[in-house]
């Protein structure tokens, strides 16, 4: 019952209300366990603004504290104890320290899961130690701990990031080689903006395609950003492919999809071409029903 209280007041963001329930816990002799102490720890360190790094220091003291209440009452920090921890440390872009606290974990006896790894690997690759994630992505696998598709997408955000084509294929390759998880629909999300920024056509199609075998996609996510790459870059014809492939694929384009197309053909002088895409789609709006009605595209002059 007071844990229940206790993450209530957490989640309203009252954590000095929620400490007074676990001290009235305490003092009417009712033990909390791992459990109570840690839906008090996530109610001091998540979704508090770590900025400036008094804020930080001020979370991270009030953190410890919980942890020396947790020791004082003999309850030994779990995984999910130090994963919260961590996230703290990770999200205030502290590589040296999470890397410590990683450390302490381990000599205590408590090995990291896949979440965890991941908030560290995400902040050693958004803070440029690139090296250091690889070598914890090969430490990960060697504890026994199978990378998610979200552990390989803190490395291609980075290499999006610096424009690095050759080394986010490398690590794309090493993803399917390694065999532990499949590419998501964000990572081919990331990848495909990515590579459409860098003008490689070739290798937007050759990832379409494999998006396609792994069955991660395509749904409405991808064909818009791919058609809205294309756009920009006025290659108007694949973006007509995958517009009428889109709809052939029972999803609608959002209003967006259709001014940006119709503004750049109309600019290009491809009316012709639009008024065959718009017949295309008034066949295929029946399956689209009402949502279609309100798409009402306003008449645009060159």
């Amino acid at each position: 019952m007071y844990t229940v209280l206790i993450y209530g007041w957490c989640k309203l963001g009252k954590v000095k209300m929620a400490q007074t329930f676990l001290n009235e816990m305490i003092e009417r002799g009712i033990e909390p366990n791992v459990v109570t102490y840690n839906v008090l720890l996530n109610g001091v360190c998540r979704k508090v603004s770590l900025h400036p790094e008094e804020r930080f220091e001020r979370t991270i003291r009030n953190a410890e504290e919980v942890f020396d209440q947790m020791r004082k009452n003999r309850i030994e920090p779990d995984v999910t104890s130090f994963s919260i921890l961590l996230h703290v440390y990770s999200r205030a872009h502290k590589p040296d320290l999470v890397l410590d606290k990683l450390r302490l974990m381990k000599e205590k006896g408590i090995f990291p899961n896949v979440v965890m790894y991941t908030s560290v690997i995400k902040c050693l690759a958004s803070c440029g130690r690139l090296e250091d994630a690889e070598r914890l992505l090969e430490e990960m696998v060697k504890d026994g701990v199978s990378p998610c598709a979200a552990t390989y997408n803190c490395f291609f955000k980075e290499y999006r990031g610096r424009k690095d084509a050759e080394s986010a294929l490398r690590m794309f390759k090493r993803m399917k080689e390694d065999g532990f998880c499949a590419p998501s629909s964000h990572t081919y999300v990331i990848l495909i903006r990515m590579f459409l920024r860098l003008d490689k056509i070739r290798v937007v199609k050759e990832i379409w395609d494999d998006m396609k075998i792994t069955g991660a996609g395509p749904d409405l996510d991808l064909y818009t950003v791919l058609i809205h790459g294309l756009c920009e870059r006025q290659n108007w014809r694949e973006a007509c492919h995958y517009f009428v492939e889109m709809i052939e694929n029972g999803f609608l384009p959002l209003k967006g999809t259709f001014e940006t197309l119709y503004r750049g053909l109309i600019q290009a002088d491809m009316l012709r071409t639009w008024r065959r895409l718009k017949k295309k789609l008034d066949e295929e709006s029946i399956a689209f029903g009402s949502e279609f009605q309100n798409y009402q595209l306003k008449p645009y002059r060159r």
